[in-house]
């Protein structure tokens, strides 16, 4: 290891702090960055639901959407055309 000391404080110290940013940056790329960018793609599908709709819940129920109010939102399900309010953080993915 080469040690170059300037006033009194070793290059060595920054080694070690070099490593953690290093690190941290990594992470953040990995896991942060991606995890950010899903999370506003949701809010944006989420906001942007209408009546007509197909939507996926979070629970695996299939349905069409018959009207949004606020955070609620009613959709139809099954043959019967049953009838459901579900809040809009319980929507997972818009259907084609």
């Amino acid at each position: 290891m080469i040690e170059c000391t300037r006033g009194g404080i070793t290059m060595a110290n920054y080694s070690g702090l070099l490593i953690y940013v290093a690190m941290f940056a990594v992470l953040y790329f990995i896991l942060i960055r991606p995890q950010k960018k899903r999370k506003n793609q949701l809010e944006s599908m989420r906001s942007d639901l209408k009546a007509g709709d197909k939507i996926v819940t979070v629970g695996g129920l299939i349905g069409q959407i018959v009207s949004v109010k606020d955070d609620d939102i009613t959709i139809e399900v099954g043959v019967e055309k049953s009838k459901l309010v579900i809040k809009k953080w319980g929507i997972y993915s818009k259907e084609d």
